[in-house]
């Protein structure tokens, strides 16, 4: 579990300790390595190999070398489509449950059911979601434009969902429903691929998949699950695309006499990558995911120069003596091109339901604004289209920065990594013997969808993202960036808006990486490579304990998290926080 090398140091053994910075000197004592382990060739610094499960683990059920071979060449997929099929059973189990709008479905599902007919949003009646309800969903769609504060792509989405299974709540439900499972199924990849092991990939990805907020999010048409999933599946592309492009390097280093693979200054400083199509399909979601919701703005900047730290890292490692100057000579006008512009094009492209609405004032809100409010000025070049979808997005941008009416359940960002104030979608005191209350619960039950993150998991991760920032910081290991990189871009925007009324369930967003590092926690905790058998019971048994612990955590709130009635005595009793209620 420990780093076979720092990505970002070419040297093959450790410097004399008096040629070391005195900085280097002083951090040694909380870990700090410079220089990778023992003696690690240049090729498999490049292109880590992938964990293979110990021999004795096979002799030890009788498994014969053959069989082992072939499980272990399919592990990589066998596992994660289990995990992503337990996952998928629990997030479809009922999942037109509770039958209502609960909380900003009253927004994101009559809208996609307008924008997937008409192209944008219309005003609804007020009594809309008891016809919706009462009807299956029959009832004629109003034309009047409506003024919405968020983009198209995920109202697109769960569209697709209401196109197939009609407009009730299975059919709003069903897409974030699908992308929630196939996000465990990235994530257990995306895990495998980062940590080189299968087993802590799947880790990673069946903590997402017990992790409350994340299921919740995922029975639930709001638009922060489907940003998640972009968000994610751009950064599996930006993984895959940094171990192509390693590769590339790798094969292009020339070999000694002996056969063996050295840094070569100049093949990596002048080796080209190509196109690099994933990170061009990174630039393509990360479009989606700001055409979903604008805080992908600040992904995209992170996963940039994420990106180019990747290159630098590679060319250093391949012999490059100014890595960063190679970088920027080579790789810095296709990582811009690939994300930038791409980003910008795919987000206008989703604009296109509005853009082709009729202009006469029946088409989307501001649709006509160029040709009436808008005349003159100095751009009137442009065209109208662009015109009023600028200043659209404007008067959107004033909505936000603005936006401070006081909500029961705003929270301020400070408190999320501690679960300090969850979002209740749905509650209802049913009687005993009606809406699954027991009839001899001897009083009212209580009924609710509670969007909290699994206590023991997110409180794990509070641990992990400390250790996963000394892992960064003190053994630049370029593992624990990332996940760093993923948690900061979707949480510390949040605290340049403290003052806005904003809600937990954002913290969505970064959940996979909070689940990455917990995983890399546990691989830490079970033992690097090559430790003894009994640090290996030792640490295997605490990581055991610590897993079962979430996993039952995750049960045992199991009723909040589906609204199931329970009695009001064992709703309290989960109440472990004041500030849950």
């Amino acid at each position: 579990m420990t780093s076979t090398a720092s990505s970002t140091d070419t040297r093959q053994g450790p410097a004399p300790h008096d040629q070391r910075p005195s900085w280097q000197q002083r951090l040694r004592r909380f870990g700090y390595t410079a220089a990778p382990a023992g003696d690690v060739g240049v090729i498999d610094r490049l292109v880590p190999p992938y964990a293979e499960p110990s021999p004795r683990l096979w002799d030890v059920f009788g498994v014969p070398r053959t069989v082992a071979d072939r499980v272990g060449r399919w592990s990589g997929w066998i596992g994660p489509l289990l995990v992503t099929l337990m996952a998928g059973v629990m997030r479809f189990w009922n999942l037109g449950s509770p039958k209502a709008v609960i909380f900003d479905e009253t927004y994101y599902a009559k809208d996609a059911w307008a924008i997937v007919h008409h192209g944008f949003e219309v005003n609804w009646d007020k009594n809309a979601n008891d016809l919706i309800l009462k009807t299956g969903g029959h009832l004629s769609i109003p034309s009047d434009a409506a003024y919405v504060v968020h983009p198209p792509v995920g109202k697109y989405v769960i569209g697709l969902g209401e196109l197939m299974f009609g407009f009730n709540p299975f059919g709003w439900r069903f897409m974030t429903a699908l992308l929630g499972t196939l996000s465990v199924l990235m994530l257990c990849r995306i895990g495998r691929r980062l940590f080189r092991s299968t087993f802590l990939g799947c880790l990673a990805g069946a903590l997402m998949a017990v992790d409350g907020l994340h299921f919740v999010m995922s029975r639930t048409s709001l638009l922060d699950g489907v940003l998640m999933f972009f968000v994610l599946a751009a950064f599996g592309c930006l993984l895959i695309d940094r171990d192509r492009a390693r590769e590339k390097l790798a094969a292009a280093l020339p070999a000694d006499t002996d056969g063996r693979v050295r840094p070569d200054a100049g093949t990596a400083e002048n080796t080209r990558l190509g196109w690099r199509p994933w990170r061009w399909a990174a630039g393509v979601l990360l479009g989606l995911a700001i055409g979903t919701k604008w805080n992908g703005l600040y992904i995209l900047a992170a996963f940039c120069v994420m990106a180019v730290l990747w290159d630098v890292g590679a060319r250093r490692v391949a012999g490059a003596r100014h890595p960063y100057a190679a970088v920027l000579k080579r790789d810095t006008g296709i990582t811009f091109l690939a994300t930038v512009p791409v980003a910008i094009a795919v987000y206008l492209m989703s604009w296109i339901g509005w853009i082709a609405s009729p202009t006469d004032g029946t088409g989307g809100y501001f649709r006509n604004w160029a040709a009436t409010d808008g005349k003159g000025g100095s751009f009137t070049w442009l065209p109208d289209w662009l015109r009023s979808l600028w200043h659209y997005e404007h008067e959107v941008y004033e909505f936000h920065v603005g936006l401070s009416s006081p909500h029961t359940y705003q929270s301020n960002p400070w408190s999320w990594l501690v679960d300090g104030r969850p979002v209740s979608y749905f509650y209802e005191s049913p009687a005993p013997g009606t809406a699954g209350c027991p009839s001899n619960a001897g009083g009212k039950c209580a009924r609710e969808v509670l969007a909290l993150g699994t206590p023991v998991l997110w409180w794990a991760a509070c641990a992990a993202l400390l250790y996963v920032l000394w892992r960064w910081f003190f053994r630049r290991d370029w593992r624990a960036g990332a996940i760093a990189c993923g948690v900061a871009a979707g949480y510390l925007p949040w605290f340049l808006y403290q003052e806005r009324t904003i809600f937990y369930f954002y913290a969505v967003v970064f959940v996979p990486f909070l689940c990455l590092a917990v995983a890399m926690l546990v691989g830490a905790i079970t033992g690097p490579p090559g430790s003894g058998d009994t640090r290996r019971v030792a640490g295997a048994t605490g990581a055991g304990v610590l897993v079962l612990l979430i996993a039952w955590n995750f049960i045992y709130f199991w009723p909040l998290y589906t609204g199931t009635a329970i009695p009001i005595d064992s709703w309290r009793s989960r109440m472990w926080l004041d500030t849950w209620v």
